[in-house]
């Protein structure tokens, strides 16, 4: 008898980085870049495990193997990505009402992305916002 194998691919953006999730059932590790999430930066690391931990309260397992692809933008958007890449690709996966209200609820960046951009500079201005100086003497 053979097994069929659920594969899913997910993706999320923060500024101009892209992450890409793959998720299959497996032994519960995460992968970024090819390297798991134990090689990050403590504060990285615990920003990628947000989701990870409010799944496993939820569901009371995390048997999924999930590996991220992240590129462009900086190492903090890439994380920012690949956190809401993760979330998104669990939700879908176990079709769980309760897990995506928990994300919800705990924050809502975890299942929709963050619109914001870097405003532009406007002519004859040194900043996006700045204004020349003018002086009255």
């Amino acid at each position: 008898m053979t097994e069929i194998i659920r594969k899913l691919t997910v993706s999320g953006k923060r500024k101009s980085a892209i992450a890409k999730a793959s998720i299959i059932e497996g032994k519960g590790e995460v992968f970024i870049n090819n390297r798991p999430i134990e090689n990050l930066d403590f504060f990285k690391k615990l920003t990628i495990q947000e989701p990870v931990k409010i799944a496993t309260r939820i569901l009371g397992h995390f048997n999924f193997e999930i590996k991220v692809n992240a590129k462009g933008g900086g190492m903090e958007s890439q994380i920012e990505a690949s956190r809401l890449a993760i979330a998104k690709a669990i939700v879908e996966f176990t079709k769980s009402k309760e897990l995506k209200q928990a994300y919800s609820k705990y924050d809502k960046n975890l299942l929709v992305a963050d619109t914001r951009r870097k405003e532009a500079y406007k002519p004859g201005d040194s900043k996006a916002r700045r204004k020349r100086q003018s002086s009255f003497r």
